[in-house]
């Protein structure tokens, strides 16, 4: 009895010790935004519009430690506007490639039906989405950001600990300094898993070690010491990108009723909704469905699992904006923020894999293109090989920050196999009716 209450006691403490580390890590990050858009807001009142009145109660379970007086300035908030650089004009960073002017774009998609052999989006609506960041711009951005100098550093990326960075030639980038690597290797790494994928919504990374004796970072070396970030520490660069605005996560999605039956919520091909949907809905459904599959795998809990979490005391969670996903100008979704992807997520996985499959089983129509590659990297069983070799290719800094343990690069490899079953179990199901 007694060896039974003392390992009772061992774990209640660290429990209390692992939330007690959540809860001033997220404390930190939400004060940030909120002093954030205080200093946007004077440096740029008319960034701001006023919007209608909306429900005051918390966004998610993190919320609950957010100072009151500032709820609806925070750059979570629908009518912000977000400065995350690139210009969205670009010709390297393409939108939806439906060019046919906003009011036919406004109109109900005029297709016999959106999905197509069961449980995917339909060919027409492959073609017409071209949305996200190119590999031909990533590489020019990269390229760019290593050959550039740091020449300002301020808050505005997040998290007290990060910065936004301004280069020489006037471009920016958001710098992460993880309170520990784990964070800067989840959000490289996350990046790299989406290349493979093909999935191109995330904005482009670079790593940099803050070193005494290179160029890059001397004119903001007396910035860096007052922020007392490590002399070696290797930080990673995204790139900044303006006037992005909060998303709520369509009705479809919300985790009130949930599951791929007919007659349940979540996103399935018998939904009679979706015939009804114009093409700017449907774009945007085909890159949820591809943001609820990169969550699962990379098991990043701080995106739509924190809101079903948030349900138990918040219904109305989903009704607000979701964390760490964005909206370009023309309508583009833009995941960011990923460092609880991979690393720091499949070390919490316990406490929230009831919460991923939930999500993960809410979604049974995919796009055909990252389907193909789930299939692929679950055919040849080599995803750590895969994601290494680009890992290595792409990033000069990566065996200075290492790369997953076996443990957590076996964790990816049944990930994508459990996504792979449900694909086939949602074509399966569907394909026969």
């Amino acid at each position: 009895m007694k060896i039974v209450l003392a390992n009772l006691f061992a774990l209640l403490f660290l429990c209390t010790c692992l939330s007690v580390f959540y809860v001033w890590n997220t404390l930190e990050s939400r004060l940030d935004r909120y002093k954030r858009a205080f200093q946007v807001l004077a440096d740029h009142p008319r960034s701001f519009r006023p919007g209608p009145s909306t429900d005051p109660s918390p966004k998610t379970f993190r919320a609950l430690l957010a100072v009151p007086g500032a709820q609806r300035l925070h750059l979570g908030g629908r009518s912000g506007v977000y400065n995350l650089s690139v210009s969205m004009g670009s010709p390297d960073h393409h939108m939806n490639g439906d060019n046919e002017g906003s009011t036919q774009r406004g109109e109900a998609a005029k297709l016999e039906s959106p999905v197509e052999e069961g449980s995917f989006w339909s060919e027409r609506l492959e073609e017409q989405l071209a949305a996200g960041f190119t590999e031909e711009h990533a590489r020019a951005w990269r390229d760019r950001a290593r050959a550039q100098r740091v020449v300002r550093l301020e808050p505005g990326c997040g998290r007290i600990s990060n910065q936004l960075a301004t280069f020489s030639d006037g471009t920016k980038a958001c710098v992460r300094y993880g309170i520990n690597a784990d964070q800067v290797q989840g959000e490289t790494l996350t990046y790299c898993l989406a290349t493979l994928l093909g999935i191109t919504n995330l904005p482009p990374i670079v790593l940099s070690q803050l070193s005494g004796v290179g160029e890059q970072w001397a004119a903001v070396r007396k910035r860096v010491d007052g922020l007392q970030w490590s002399e070696r520490a290797v930080v990673s660069l995204t790139e900044w990108v303006a006037n992005l605005t909060g998303v709520v996560t369509p009705a479809l999605l919300r985790q009130e009723s949930t599951g791929d039956g007919g007659g349940g919520g979540g996103l399935h091909p018998l939904r009679h909704e979706l015939r009804n949907k114009t093409r700017v809905e449907l774009f945007e459904l085909m890159q949820w469905s591809d943001l609820i599959l990169l969550d699962y795998l990379t098991a990043n809990f701080d995106r739509l699992v924190s809101n079903l979490f948030s349900l138990q005391w918040d219904p109305r969670v989903m009704e607000r904006d979701t964390n760490n996903l964005l909206r370009a100008p023309r309508g583009d979704l833009v995941f960011i923020d990923n460092e609880a992807g991979l690393v720091h997520g499949y070390r919490v996985l316990g406490m929230w894999e009831k919460f991923h499959d939930t999500v993960l089983g809410s979604v049974c129509v995919f796009r055909r293109r990252t389907a193909q590659r789930v299939a692929e990297l679950h055919a040849r069983q080599d995803a750590r090989a895969r994601l290494l070799e680009l890992y290595q290719d792409t990033e000069p800094l990566s065996p200075v920050l290492g790369f997953l343990s076996d443990e957590h690069a076996g964790l990816l490899q049944a990930r994508i196999d459990t996504v792979h079953r449900h694909i086939l179990h949602c074509k399966e199901k569907y394909s026969r009716l």
